[in-house]
C-alpha cells in the first residue's frame, strides 16, 4: 500500500506563510524589480521598451532566485526528502541558464518575436516551476514507490 503525505500544523502554517511570500513578490513586484517590459506587456505593446540589459538580467536573476528559494522552500516543508530538494534545485538552475540565454539571444534578434519575450520573461519571473514540481515529486515518493 501506498504511503499517504501527512503534514503537521506547523508544515501547513509554514506552506501558507511561503505561498504569502510567492504572492508578496508578485505585488510588489513594480517597487522590488526593474522591468519595463511590465508595463509594455500590460499595454500590449507593439514595440520592446528601451531597458538596461545588465539591470534587467540581474534583476531578473534576483527575481528568479527569491521565488526559487521560497518554492525550494515550500517542496522541502511538503516532502523533506533531500534527494528531490537537490533534483529540483538542479533542475531550477539549468532552467534559468537555458530561459536568460535563450532570451538573451531573443532580445539580440533585429525584429525579436514578442510572444517570445513574453513567454520566456514570464517563465522566470514567475514560479511556475513549482505548479510542475510539486505533483511530479508528489506522484514519484507517493504513488510510483507502490509498484
Amino acid at each position: 500500500m501506498a504511503k499517504k503525505l501527512q503534514l503537521s500544523a506547523v508544515q501547513w502554517v509554514g506552506i501558507v506563510v511561503l505561498a504569502l511570500l510567492l504572492i508578496s513578490v508578485r505585488l510588489f513586484e513594480h517597487a522590488l524589480f526593474y522591468d519595463p517590459f511590465i508595463k509594455a506587456f500590460h499595454n500590449v505593446a507593439v514595440t520592446i521598451p528601451d531597458y538596461e540589459t545588465g539591470r534587467l538580467f540581474l534583476h531578473y536573476f534576483f527575481r528568479y532566485a527569491l521565488n526559487t528559494s521560497i518554492s525550494l522552500s515550500i517542496m522541502w516543508l511538503f516532502f523533506k526528502d533531500t534527494g528531490m530538494l537537490r533534483l529540483a534545485g538542479i533542475l531550477y538552475v539549468v532552467f534559468f541558464i537555458v530561459l536568460m540565454v535563450a532570451l538573451y539571444i531573443t532580445l539580440q534578434m533585429e525584429a525579436p518575436p514578442l510572444k517570445a519575450i513574453f513567454y520566456l520573461r514570464r517563465f522566470l519571473i514567475q514560479p511556475m516551476f513549482i505548479l510542475l514540481f510539486l505533483p511530479a515529486f508528489y506522484y514519484q515518493k507517493y504513488v510510483a514507490e507502490k509498484n
